[in-house]
């Protein structure tokens, strides 16, 4: 992993092996980001998706196998319970050009990832709703 800090961004190249959502969240840990909006694009190879479903109020996996191009992934970095919180979604795309997608659970970098993490002023903080089962924005 290599990153970069330009102003309040911070560019992350990933490269082969690499797990996506661990590495973002290691290098919001080691900038003190608190508050940021992730984008990103690259090739991966082997991925998790999830669907959350509001009336079960749990998360469904689909697994992706194979290579893949990430063509989307976008969400934001924020804090609970003291520790970095991501939401990520992704779109991917098979050779075929079908696409998947949904919240990123997991990515293995096959190729390379490009990532940006443009960090907000404040905390973005996370709370527990129980009547949605899901950890929304605490603002």
């Amino acid at each position: 992993m290599t990153a970069n800090v330009f102003g309040n961004t911070i560019a992350v190249r990933l490269d082969r092996g690499e797990e996506i959502c661990a590495s973002l969240s290691a290098v919001c840990a080691r900038h003190g980001v608190t508050a940021g909006v992730i984008t990103g694009l690259g090739a991966v190879k082997g991925t998790t998706v999830c669907l959350f479903d509001p009336e079960e109020k749990q998360y469904h996996d689909t697994v992706l196998t194979g290579f893949l191009e990430l063509t989307n992934l976008t969400g934001n970095a924020g804090v609970k319970d003291g520790n970095v919180y991501l939401h990520l979604h992704a779109t991917l795309a098979d050779g075929a050009g079908h696409a998947f997608g949904g919240h990123l659970k997991t990515a293995t970098v096959g190729a390379t990832a490009e990532l940006f993490i443009t960090v907000l002023p404040g905390t973005l903080g996370r709370v527990h709703d129980d009547e949605s089962g899901l950890n929304l924005w605490d603002i």
